[in-house]
């Protein structure tokens, strides 16, 4: 282990997607831990979408980031360094971590990761961490979806859109998955076995749902807030319809209002139920997220893909192929290796 601790800032608040020059590359001694404190050496970074809503100065489900703070993400680390009686050197964990080298923390909001199986490494966060059980919670808690229902999935080729199709399928569903490219809609169909893709860019969303949805939708599992695709959905929503609302990352970079949807009031009559939620909110759902999503992927039922920076110094330049919509799979910043891990 170096001296040095490899480190991005927030050090202004962006506007829009403009926030190149908000994030800083710098570097600073790596931090001691003191009494109950551990040093964490970060493997995997998350990049997610939410990673913008953080650096507005306002809070959403957690504080935002600071100015002068290191921009955090969601990590899968391994214990550097304990004085903390409730780790041990060696230890893989999953927490809410940083864009950095290593992290000095007094464990809270720290985990074990699971046991992934036969699973390379990068289904940590490929599948396990984060995407996996907001796809499971998202979908089996709030939605509820039962046997011969239709389903219908917006950002259906990403990380957590690709395993909602998926366990839709497992559970019995009739899937409909709306993406941006045909190479992802040729992906869902022939790989993933949704019955049906849409390309929004290319095909009108309403007319496409008609003809895959014949018998009406049933459960919706959004992540757009595309007015017209939400209105779309509302129009042929089935009597007692469920939609869920994992993100709405079409306003995480505006610096406008946008226009919502009109079609909300189909909700009323047909008693219809959306609801938006955090993967937070059921900590006791995730140990059976994991045992379930293991055995999906070693029977063959659960596939997914990552799309891996090699470096933290590229983690802000890979961050805009994600609203982009251009990484496939994933999107995981390598930091380092550990020969722990043999």
């Amino acid at each position: 282990m170096g001296n040095m601790n490899r480190q991005w800032r927030l050090t202004k608040r962006p506007v829009g997607e403009d926030f190149d020059d908000c994030l800083v590359f710098g570097e600073e001694p790596i931090g001691t831990p003191g009494d109950d404190e551990i040093l964490v050496k970060n493997l995997h970074i998350s990049l997610d979408p939410a990673n913008r809503v953080w650096m507005n100065e306002g809070d959403s489900y957690k504080a935002a980031i600071p100015l002068g703070g290191v921009m955090e993400a969601f990590c899968v680390s391994i214990v550097a360094e304990s004085k903390s009686p409730d780790f041990i050197v060696g230890d893989v964990l999953y927490g809410f971590g940083h864009w950095e080298d290593y992290t000095v923390t007094d464990g809270a909001g720290w985990e074990p990761a699971p046991d992934i199986g036969a699973a390379p490494f990068s289904a940590h966060l490929g599948v396990f961490s984060v995407v996996g059980p907001t796809a499971y919670v998202g979908l089996l808690d709030v939605c509820d979806p039962q046997p011969g229902e239709t389903v219908v999935v917006t950002t259906a080729a990403g990380a957590v859109g690709s395993l909602v199709g998926q366990i839709a399928k497992i559970k019995g569903c009739r899937v409909v998955g709306i993406t941006g490219s045909d190479e992802k809609c040729t992906w869902m169909t022939q790989e993933l076995g949704y019955d049906a893709a849409i390309n929004y860019k290319t095909e009108s969303v309403f007319k496409a749902l008609l003809k895959h949805c014949p018998d009406g939708i049933d459960c919706h599992f959004e992540q757009v807030g595309d007015a017209k695709v939400l209105d779309a959905v509302l129009t042929q929503l089935n009597q007692y319809g469920r939609i869920s609302l994992c993100g709405w990352i079409s306003v995480y970079n505006a610096t406008a209002p946008i226009a919502g949807p009109s079609g909300l009031a189909n909700l009323v009559m047909k008693r219809g139920k959306m609801q938006g939620f955090i993967v937070l909110d059921f900590p006791e759902r995730i140990a059976q997220s994991h045992t379930d999503m293991r055995q999906w992927i070693e029977d063959g039922k659960l596939k997914y893909r990552v799309d891996v920076v090699d470096d933290l110094s590229g983690a802000v330049e890979a961050l805009h192929t994600l609203y982009a919509g251009t990484n496939k799979g994933k999107l995981i910043v390598k930091v380092q290796d550990d020969p722990l891990l043999g």
